[in-house]
């Protein structure tokens, strides 16, 4: 049985939430930051995608 790794994406928080919105807010709590310069490993899929799409100018996306 072969165990095939799922691909990731490193997400860091650039920028304050502070002026953002409810749903900015909520979202990054839900991708796991809070502060920036705070890092983040998640695995590379469509709804993760979709949630960094609404906050793309508070972080920082690497894949990996």
């Amino acid at each position: 049985m072969v165990i095939m790794s799922e691909k990731t994406i490193k997400v860091t928080q650039v920028r304050s939430v502070i002026g953002g919105t409810k749903k900015q807010k909520a979202t990054i709590k839900a991708l796991g930051l809070g502060r920036p310069n705070h890092k983040v490993e998640l695995k590379d899929n469509a709804c993760i995608r979709g949630q960094i799409r609404v906050v793309q100018h508070l972080v920082k996306v690497e894949e990996q």
